[in-house]
């Protein structure tokens, strides 16, 4: 079979031909560790890591090399240390130690190199310091800036030229830009803030910079894939190729782009104005961290995805009937629909749909294929009871049925069944033992 991908930069699906089979290399964009990560960042985390799966598969484990950065340097970090009164060192370790917890809760593979920024400042300097010389940068006032007008292809991965993206776009106003799209690849820093040595003075990259760098440490100045949200189309993705391919006399960054597509939670876009904005964490608190897996998996990766907990709550029954009847094998034996499905285009929905019709062995080796185990659902079946807590749902559930809001009842019944409780009722009440 035929591994097809689509690539975001040329707008179509094509034929995935390595720039060599014996070193597959994929970077992903990982996060920047100021605040806990929220579901919508398990997305991406949870796709690129079944591609990182089936690669492994086609070309054997030692023979890919994937790349997930972790952002340690950036303004929100800042702000939100001096907001909690620690230091950035401190936000960092305990932010980036939470992700590395929830996003293994996920089912992840760890990356072959999780590089972090301030580990990567020579390299930083460096490449800006090639950007200047070449004509493709300049400093002004202690900043250094990319200037897009050297780039005749700028926009080329967003398809929109200077003038759309500047209305579409929040950009810094500043008197030492050339242009107002030119973007900052170095900034100055003052005492309080962190900052490294460089021929522009003391200062700290800028956040596009971070990614062009580090890829090219690990991956070389052309890798295979490069993927993330489709969020970072613009303008994270769209600067990391100019500045990666003015600094590598044109050479293209990646020969494939894949971007992952929105999430939304209950139909609503996540916002925290709106009361639907949540951690990966908040959700791992309640759900098996396997049942959010096989939930995003369920939406092949470029379409958007609604959240939902009906859906969630479908996942878990899922799950739980096939592992009724099988355990994922650690050696996957999944059939040819299941595979067909993964090589066109990573297409997960369709992969999972030809479970449903596989036979046990094909099953297992699906499920254990796409990072399931079992283990979790063991887990969570064992459940802490909370005597008071279910005693409180109950009553709630009662007051809901005696005053014919049957939707909500069946809600705080879902709700307990899902955290392994099941309600019965009888002619003294209502009572309740855990799920087996």
């Amino acid at each position: 079979m035929t591994l097809r991908l689509t690539n975001t930069l040329t707008k179509t699906k094509g034929v995935f031909a390595p720039l060599d089979a014996k070193n597959v290399r994929m970077y992903v964009c990982g996060p920047t560790v100021y605040d806990l990560a929220h579901i919508g960042n398990a997305r991406p985390v949870i796709v690129f890591d079944v591609l990182y799966r089936l690669l492994r598969h086609m070309y054997g484990a030692g023979h890919v090399s994937y790349v997930r950065n972790i952002t340690d340097v950036d303004d929100k970090i800042n702000a939100r240390a001096a907001e909690r009164g620690i230091s950035i060192r401190e936000l960092t370790e305990e932010t980036a130690r939470i992700y590395e917890d929830d996003v293994a809760a996920l089912g992840c593979l760890p990356p072959a190199v999780t590089p972090r920024a301030t580990e990567h400042i020579g390299e930083m300097v460096a490449m800006i310091g090639d950007l200047v010389a070449s004509g493709n940068a300049y400093a002004a006032e202690g900043h250094v800036l990319f200037d897009v007008t050297s780039k005749a292809d700028y926009g080329k991965l967003s398809r929109r030229s200077l003038d759309e993206m500047l209305a579409g776009a929040r950009v810094e106003v500043a008197p030492y830009k050339k242009n107002a799209m030119d973007f900052v690849l170095w900034k100055p820093s003052t005492p309080e803030q962190p900052g490294w040595d460089s021929p522009w003075g003391r200062g700290r990259p800028g956040w596009h910079i971070e990614c062009s760098a580090m890829a090219g440490k690990y991956l070389g100045p052309t890798f295979d894939i490069h993927g993330g949200g489709i969020d970072l189309v613009f303008p994270h993705h769209e600067n990391e190729i100019a500045q990666s391919e003015c600094a590598h006399h044109g050479a293209p960054i990646a020969n494939v782009w894949m971007h992952n597509g929105f999430l939304q939670v209950e139909g609503e876009k996540m916002a925290k104005s709106a009361g639907n904005f949540f951690t990966i964490r908040e959700f791992l608190a309640d759900w098996p961290g396997e049942v959010l897996r096989f939930n995003m998996l369920r939406t092949h990766y470029r379409q958007p995805i609604d959240f939902t907990l009906g859906g969630l709550r479908e996942s878990w029954k899922t799950l739980e009937k096939w592992y009724a009847v099988t355990e994922p094998l650690a050696d996957p034996a999944p059939d040819t629909a299941f595979f067909a499905a993964l090589m066109d285009d990573l297409n997960t929905p369709a992969a999972i749909a030809s479970l449903h019709q596989a036979d046990e062995m094909a099953l297992a080796g699906g499920l254990g294929f796409l990072g399931f185990s079992n283990v979790q659902l063991k887990l969570a079946a064992r459940v802490v009871v909370d005597d008071g807590a279910i005693a409180a749902a109950i009553t709630a559930r009662n007051a809901a049925r005696a005053s014919k809001n049957f939707a909500e009842s069946d809600r705080i019944r879902d709700d307990l069944l899902a955290k392994g409780i099941v309600l019965k009722d009888g002619p003294s009440g209502t009572t309740w033992e855990p799920k087996r």
